[in-house]
């Protein structure tokens, strides 16, 4: 089966696009869904958050304060290092479950955020760049989360650069027009993995 790698900056659409390859009928893992649910109460990923970082990262329904997890990471490297040891391998482990029940089909969107920060490549055939101009996803993301400019500079520059994804990337959306816009491109791609995929067979 291939693995088509989707991965875009904050603001790029990543949402909108995984949710309309869906709707044409292929099979979508999304990382960031399956790590959220790796951290809910009573999942061994939750206690070893604990164990690590202490009890004031839990809310009092003992669920996992998640904004208060990502400030901490964001401003301290060892941090962020401990918590993708945590994470990553178990993220790893339950995509390759997911794969292997849907191997018979011809493609599968991943969703990975993160890919190139990561150096996640390898694990897909293709990459897949949802791309957006800095600009708009600065605009996006004050819009979309109330954040100043500044913040939003901020976690662009914590994030790999456009250029790096575009080095990277095998196939790209230019996310800057209508809907309908995305939605012909994404039409085009999944005509175009459909057939990747049958002929890898």
């Amino acid at each position: 089966m291939l693995k088509i790698g989707l991965t875009g900056g904050i603001a790029s659409g990543k949402t909108m696009v995984s949710d309309y390859f869906a709707h044409l009928g292929a099979p979508v893992i999304d990382t960031d869904q399956i790590s959220r649910e790796l951290v809910e109460p009573g999942k061994p990923a939750l206690a070893d958050i604990q164990n690590q970082f202490g009890a004031r990262f839990l809310l009092a329904d003992g669920s996992l304060n998640r904004r208060l997890l990502r400030e901490h990471i964001f401003t301290d490297a060892a941090a962020k290092a401990a918590l993708e040891a945590i994470l990553h391998p178990a993220i790893r482990a339950e995509t390759e479950r997911r794969l292997y029940r849907i191997k018979n089909e011809p493609y599968a969107i991943l969703v990975v955020p993160l890919l190139v920060e990561n150096n996640l490549d390898a694990m897909v055939d293709r990459v897949l760049l949802l791309d957006v101009p800095e600009s708009l996803q600065i605009q996006r993301v004050c819009q979309r989360d109330g954040s100043s400019k500044e913040q939003a500079k901020k976690i662009l520059a914590a994030q790999a650069s456009r250029k790096a994804r575009r080095n990277i990337a095998d196939d790209i959306i230019l996310n800057t027009g209508t809907l309908q816009d995305l939605h012909r491109q994404v039409e085009k791609l999944h005509e175009h993995y459909l057939s990747l995929g049958s002929r890898s067979d």
